[in-house]
Parts: C-alpha cells; sequence; structure tokens
C-alpha cells in the first residue's frame, strides 16, 4: 500500500523538537519499571494543585486555557455588544447574571417560589411521580430519569429511556460500603441537607434530613452497579403502554410522561428492577415525606445559583467534602462554566473562531484517517479471529464516521430567553429549552450532524449508535498534538488518543454495535469466545492495581477504556510505522523514536489527585487512574520493549506468552 504522509507541519528553516519536556523526567525511576514516573515524575512532585481544583494535569491545563479564552471573548462582547451577534451577546447576558452578585443576593429564595408552591400541591404518589416528570423539564435529578436517544437496536430512530437516579453522592457505592471513609461521606451528607433544609427556613430540618437520608439510601440500594450499567444488552428493555402498566401497575405511568410533556408509545426501561422498587417505594414513603425531598432536590440542584450562603454549601459538601478541592473557584469561572453548559455551542462557535484554524482540522483529519488505515491493517493480521467475523469488523470500521473541531451546523438558540438580572430564571429556561429540544427530536429522522461534546471541551468520544469519533477543537493541542514537534511524539500522543476512540468501537461494549449502530451480535460464537478470554486476563491485570489505602481499581468497570487505550496505542505505534515508509527517524535530544513515541503517550496522562477525587474515579469512572493508563498498556506493547530495553526482572517485563494482544 501506499505509505502514508507525516503530519509534522514545520518550516524547511525550523528544525524538529522532539516534543518531549525532559525537565519532567526523574532520572531517579528507570522507564523499564514504571514509565510514567520516569517521564512525569518532576512534574508530578513539583507541581501542585491549584485550591479551587481536585485534580490537575495535562486535560487541566488546556481547558483551563479554553476556559481563559471564553471568558475573554465574553467581556468583550459585554464591552461591545454592538460587534457581537445575537447569540453572543445571549451567552453574555447569562455569564452577566451570574456575575451580578447583587442581584442574586437581593432575589434570595424568591426565583424559587413557583417550583416550591408547585410541590406544596403533591398529595397523591400520582402527584409525585408527575413532579418526577416536570422536574426534568429544569434538569433536577430525580429517581426516574428521562432521557431521549437512538433506539440502541435501531440507530435509524430515536427512543425515549429511563433510567435510575436521585442521588446526592456521585454512585450507590457511596450509601453501600461500609468502610469508615464512605461511612464519613454518609454522615457528611447528612450534615449537608440539614444545613441546607434550614437555611431554606425549614423549622422541622432534623426531621427532614432523616426522611431525605431514608429515601436515598432505599434508592442506592435498589440501583444498579455502573458494572451492570455497562451492559448495552443488559440495560435494554423496550416496552409499550401496557408492558410498562405490567411492570409497575403501582406507578401511574400516565402522569409521569405527562409531567416530561412527552407522549410516546414505547420507552427503553435500563434497570426494571429498579422501577419496580421505586413504584413500591411511592407507596411505602408518605407523600408529605416525599414533598420533603423533592423540595431537597430542588434546593440542592439551584444551590450554586442562589445567594452566597447557598452556594458555599453546595460547594462545601460536593466539591470539599466528595472530591477534596480546598477552594471555591472564583465567580467568572463558574459564571463561563455555566454558559458552557447551558449555551455551549454558542460559546464553543465564539472559541473556534479565535482558536482554531482550518489547517489544524486539515492536520487532524490526516491523523485520523492514517490511525484508521493501521487499524484496518490491524484487522487483516489478527491470527486469532475467523474471516467471517473479520470482514464484518472491516466493514464497521470503514463505516465510522469522523467529526473534528466543531459542528457544521450550530444550534439556534433563538427561542431561549436570557434575562441579565434573573439567574435562576435563566437557568430553569435554558434547562427547558434542551428539554424541549429533546422532546422534539421523538419522531423525526435521526440529526447525525449532533454533538455531544462542545469544541472548547478537552476532551474526544466515540458514539456507537452513530458509529462516529468525535474530536474537539480543544484537544488539538500540545502535549496532545505539536505541530512542530517530530512525528513520533503526536503519534504517541493524539495518535494514540484517535487510536483509542476507534478501538471503542470494538471494546467490550462498542463490539456489540454493527456498523450502522445497532445493537446487533456480528460476532461468530468462537471469536467471541476468544475475545473475551483475552480480555479476562486485562480485567486481572488492572484489578491488581491498587491505591491510597490499598483500594483497587475495578478492572470490569474500566475494561472498555482499557481495551481502548492499549488498543489504540498499538495502533498508533503502526501508523508511526507506516508513516516513515521505510525512512530511518532520527535520535532527537538524545531519544530514540521508539522512545519518544512512549514518551509522548506518558506525558499526556501526567495528573495529581486530591485523595477524595482519586477516591470517587475509582467507584465512578471507567477510566483507570492515569499511572496505570501508561504502565498497563505498555507492558502488552512489543515495541514498548525494544525502545526502552525491558528485560526481565524489570517491573513492566511481562513474558511474551502473557502479553496481550486484542486488535
Amino acid at each position: 500500500m501506499a505509505s502514508l504522509l507525516t503530519v509534522a507541519a514545520v518550516s524547511a528553516a525550523q528544525p524538529l523538537r522532539s516534543g518531549i519536556d525532559k525537565t519532567n523526567f526523574d532520572p531517579r525511576v528507570r522507564p523499564q519499571d514504571d514509565l510514567y514516573r520516569h517521564v512525569d515524575g518532576r512534574w508530578l512532585e513539583q507541581t501542585p494543585i491549584p485550591a479551587d481544583l481536585s485534580a490537575y494535569g495535562s486535560f487541566t491545563v488546556l481547558t483551563t486555557d479554553a476556559e481563559r479564552r471564553v471568558h475573554e471573548l465574553l467581556e468583550r462582547v459585554l464591552n461591545e455588544p454592538a460587534q457581537a451577534t445575537p447569540q453572543a451577546r445571549k451567552a453574555a447576558a447569562l455569564y452577566a447574571s451570574f456575575m451580578d452578585e447583587r442581584a442574586v443576593q437581593e432575589s434570595g429564595l424568591q426565583p424559587l417560589k413557583d417550583e416550591l408552591a408547585r410541590i406544596d400541591t403533591l398529595q397523591t404518589p400520582a402527584d409525585v411521580i408527575a413532579w418526577f416528570g416536570h422536574a426534568q423539564s429544569i434538569d433536577i435529578n430525580v429517581p426516574l430519569r428521562w432521557y431521549v436517544q437512538q433506539d440502541p437496536r435501531d440507530a435509524s430512530a430515536y427512543l425515549p429511556g429511563v433510567t435510575q437516579g436521585g442521588l446526592s453522592m456521585p454512585d450507590r457505592d457511596y450509601y453501600l460500603r461500609d468502610d469508615a471513609r464512605f461511612a464519613g461521606y454518609r454522615e457528611q451528607l447528612r450534615g449537608y441537607v440539614s444545613q441546607l433544609m434550614q437555611l431554606a427556613g425549614d423549622a422541622n430540618a432534623a426531621s427532614s434530613t432523616a426522611t431525605i437520608a431514608d429515601i436515598e439510601q432505599r434508592l442506592a440500594t435498589a440501583q444498579w452497579s455502573r458494572v451492570q450499567n455497562r451492559d448495552p444488552v443488559a440495560t435494554y428493555h423496550k416496552l409499550d403502554h401496557a408492558e410498562l402498566v405490567r411492570l409497575a401497575p403501582a406507578l401511574d405511568w400516565d402522569r409521569y410522561f405527562s409531567g416530561i410533556g412527552a407522549k410516546v408509545a414505547a420507552v427503553n426501561i435500563e434497570q426494571p428492577s429498579y422501577v419496580v422498587a421505586v413504584a413500591a417505594l411511592l407507596n411505602e414513603v408518605s407523600v408529605g415525606q416525599w414533598r420533603t425531598y423533592c423540595r431537597y432536590r430542588l434546593l440542592d440542584h439551584f444551590a450554586p445559583y442562589l445567594p452566597e450562603a447557598f452556594g458555599q454549601l453546595h460547594f462545601a459538601f460536593h466539591e470539599r467534602a466528595l472530591s477534596g478541592t480546598q477552594q471555591q473557584r472564583e465567580r467568572w469561572k463558574r459564571a463561563v462554566a455555566l454558559v458552557n453548559e447551558a449555551v455551549g455551542e454558542i460559546s464553543g462557535e465564539m472559541y473556534v473562531a479565535t482558536s482554531f484554524s482550518p489547517a489544524a482540522k486539515q492536520r487532524m483529519q490526516q491523523l485520523v484517517q492514517n490511525l484508521l488505515r493501521a487499524f484496518g491493517n490491524s484487522i487483516d493480521d489478527l491470527a486469532w479471529m475467523t474471516p467471517v467475523t473479520r470482514a464484518e469488523a472491516k466493514k464497521k470500521l470503514a463505516a465510522i464516521n469522523t467529526k473534528i473541531g466543531y459542528p457544521d451546523r450550530w444550534r439556534d438558540y433563538a427561542a431561549l430567553r436570557i434575562e441579565s438580572a434573573d439567574l435562576v430564571g435563566n437557568v430553569m429556561r435554558a434547562s427547558e429549552f434542551e428539554h424541549r429540544r429533546q422532546l422534539a427530536q421523538l419522531g423525526q429522522p435521526v440529526d447525525r450532524t449532533e454533538w455531544h461534546m462542545t469544541p472548547q471541551t478537552v476532551n474526544a468520544y466515540y458514539n456507537p449508535s452513530m458509529n462516529e469519533i468525535v474530536f474537539p477543537a480543544a484537544i488539538l493541542q500540545s502535549p496532545f498534538f505539536d505541530e512542530r514537534a517530530d512525528d513520533a511524539v503526536n503519534y504517541g500522543a493524539i495518535g494514540a488518543v484517535i487510536g483509542h476512540e476507534i478501538s471503542h468501537a470494538f471494546d467490550d461494549s462498542g463490539r456489540q454495535f454493527d456498523g450502522q449502530g445497532n445493537l446487533r451480535d456480528w460476532w461468530t460464537e468462537a471469536d467471541a469466545r476468544l475475545f473475551k478470554e483475552r480480555t479476562a486476563a486485562l480485567v486481572a491485570q488492572f484489578s491488581a492495581f491498587s491505591v491510597l489505602d490499598n483500594q483497587h481499581v475495578n478492572g470490569e468497570l474500566t475494561l472498555g477504556e482499557n481495551i481502548a487505550d492499549l488498543s489504540g496505542l498499538s495502533i498508533a505505534w503502526k501508523a508511526y510505522q507506516l508513516s516513515l515508509a521505510g525512512r530511518k527517524a532520527p535520535v532527537i535530544d538524545g531519544l530514540t523514536p521508539g522512545q519518544r513515541f512512549f514518551a509522548g503517550w506518558a506525558q499526556i496522562w501526567r495528573r495529581n489527585f486530591r485523595d477524595d477525587n482519586l477516591r470517587q474515579r475509582l467507584s465512578v469512572d471507567p477510566h483507570s487512574p492515569d499511572m496505570f493508563r501508561v504502565n498497563g498498556p505498555v507492558s502488552h506493547i512489543d515495541a514498548f520493549y525494544e525502545a526502552w530495553s525491558v528485560k526481565p526482572g524489570d517491573r513492566l517485563y511481562r513474558p511474551p506468552n502473557e502479553r496481550i494482544h486484542i486488535w
């Protein structure tokens, strides 16, 4: 085949650099023993976590920069409104409403008056379930959470779904684990609830706290684990109205859908046993107690937009207690975060106009094509896969769509009303706007141009129902991509990220969807068995990793990301080799091409964590902690052994027969 092109964009007069910051290296640590600490050790030791963050690393640095740029753009619109578009002025008005502390303080709880009054009218379990439906129009986290997405088994159509929710803490584990640390989180939750209810004028805060804690505990007990929820087959139960009634006859489904504002023929119930438990709980708990719970859910959600005392309480529990963050973020940062969350495609359009060039998009497109071609070659070379399954895999790979930078069509927010002195109202109306947008999708053709991340997000994703990989503009920067650097580091960094997202199409979950995005088993029984044997070994490897007080990584929860890291890095190496077209790459900064490639991988994952944040990630994050994302995959890649002369006795050494090769 024709050789792949290089991706470094530099002038002939400007020599290539390695792209590796060797000042971060820790020479006390051998790369053969711990590549992560060798490449990032000094950075990890010398870089404190800012007081207003719970973790800090390469992603955070770029996110902070994107946040600063959006802030400057919003301030410019406020100072020169005549020069801005109507959409930009709307985003700036939302930002201004958050920054108007005086108006927020003077408003007190008045902006929630109508919603609190609505809760006071609840008299029956049917009223409560109707409120659950209504509350989602203003984005309140309730026990039965509604959403609209593509039908997993028919990617050409939208299907509403219902999933579990209604908890204050990140996961059911926070309620169910019996060790002292998690018992402490539960006590802190009770303290937060009590103070919040008192601040809102509840004369019976102690009783209310007991009620709320009991309801959340019972909800958590009924919920499915995150590992169970990763299974797209186990969480698919498409039911029509009659089947919903048979599943949970005590639950007034008509009132629920009426509260949502939807008329549906069918709905996907992700966790049927949980829905049955909620239906029972609606009748076991008195309506008065449910009113208390609903008031709390309303107050907890809007606390960051209420007077400062509410915001500080919310921060003290959700950020300091649960994540270890020491200091509330500056108000302008919180204002920018709201804009990015509520009208992110407005601020995103502003961001890319000043921060993302057509040339950058072209380079990224070239990288993606290189990785896709290398992945195709790898599928051809798989010794463990039969021709039938291999052919289906190639069809799926060929069908992957790529989105880079920003949407082709920006979202129109003309119907959204924003008032510069009505923060809570703006937050409500923005949520209602998004709720109506999703409802309007039902019965319509699937919008394949839609993005689920904003351009200023430093991340990327694979969507199995769309069979697409998506790379927002903000991630195409150093250390992920350096246009002045040699190709080796770029393939090891952004190339491996691209390979990671492609690999999600073939991880333990994504592999169950076909090239059109339908949940369909296209594997032979023998191939599926061999795949599971390889992934079981990966589960065992990562489950053995531990941090903090000997808390282990959940190898099953993180399996999909671990597969994608291993496969993505392996494919990126192959793509890099193809790009050389037989040429010998030079040694730069004392590093061989292979060393630069793997150092490029290691340096994008440098990150320091606060203990509570790391503990939270072990419970809820499908990604392994960063040190394991570096060291775990490289121990299976033969090229790593060659690059760093890894030998038996080195800590990262694995005998060849124990190295896992999936894609």
